[in-house]
């Protein structure tokens, strides 16, 4: 089941890719927020009480539909619900129009434009930055996009789907990712404000549920890039920062096409970004992609046959 639903919720939001302002997003913002105003207090305990009900709430009722499904109507409605969670919490085109934007911003020499691009799509002030910076930048926020709303989505969803719960890992992976992406926002008239015991809270959990996948994703661009180099930068950049999951997917990423990505990359002389590294990484992130796709299939036969 993991794998034809991966696959045809791909597919789907390649054909048909949801907009920024849609109304579902829309409504889970507004939950969230509603949450915060009503349950954080600052304590320990609101705050454990705010998070359970963000996160892990949608996930308990997305596992219960899952279940009613299966249970009532066979698998093929579960399947049909797989897909439409993996639609709304996993895709490329949920931030790859950035991404070609720019680079086709820069491709034309319209370096004014790419930066003005770039600071509309990560909110900094873009307006000082080389050419060479204007590409890590990109590279950089694209893979981490591409590891947050693809690859951590298909770790935490095949993990627990394999344990019967349906779509709820998706769910747990994308409403604590956009939870810690909230909490981590600059103070602002229009920005909602989280206590300091919510923020931790939420910064800690952040960390733990990325752990492992962060590694699967650094392991998956060293498969299929240049490996003994992203695992050696990898390594190195664990030893130095212990604990910086991002940072290990960027360290992967940047040994896997032979780039500087890393502060550490730049303190050893490594190569600078250049235009054609960002066609290097969309193949390395398709070819991990494909192999992903093939490790679920070749499990879900084994599945069948065992």
């Amino acid at each position: 089941m993991s794998f034809f639903a991966i696959l045809f919720a791909l597919l789907i939001e390649q054909a048909r890719p949801l907009k920024d302002a849609n109304f579902l997003h829309t409504q889970v913002r507004s939950a969230l927020s509603w949450a915060v105003r009503q349950l954080d207090t600052g304590q320990d305990s609101h705050a454990r009480l705010t998070w359970g009900v963000v996160v892990i709430f949608p996930a308990v009722l997305t596992a219960l539909v899952h279940w009613a499904l299966l249970l009532w109507l066979g698998w093929i409605a579960a399947v049909v619900w797989n897909v439409a969670i993996l639609y709304l919490t996993l895709g490329f085109r949920q931030f790859s129009h950035h991404f070609t934007d720019i680079r086709d911003a820069l491709d034309a020499g319209d370096e004014d434009t790419a930066r003005s691009l770039l600071a509309r799509w990560m909110q900094i002030d873009a307006s000082d930055l080389p050419r060479s910076e204007i590409v890590r930048q990109v590279i950089a926020h694209s893979v981490l996009n591409a590891h947050r709303c693809v690859f951590g989505v298909f770790a935490w969803y095949s993990l627990l789907s394999g344990l019967g719960l349906g779509p709820a890992g998706a769910v747990v992976y994308r409403m604590a990712e956009y939870f810690s992406a909230l909490a981590k926002r600059p103070a602002s008239p229009d920005a909602l404000l989280l206590s300091p015991a919510l923020r931790d809270y939420v910064a800690a959990w952040w960390h733990r549920i990325d752990w492992i996948p962060a590694r699967l994703t650094a392991m998956g661009f060293a498969f299929v890039g240049s490996f003994e180099d992203a695992i050696d930068r990898w390594r190195k950049f664990e030893a130095a920062v212990p604990g910086d999951n991002d940072g290990i997917v960027l360290a992967a990423t940047a040994g896997a096409v032979h780039i500087g990505l890393t502060e550490m990359d730049v303190q050893n002389a490594a190569p600078v970004p250049r235009l054609g590294h960002l066609r290097a990484v969309v193949g390395l992130v398709w070819r991990t992609v494909v192999m992903w796709m093939v490790v679920l299939a070749l499990m879900s036969l084994a599945r069948l046959l065992g």
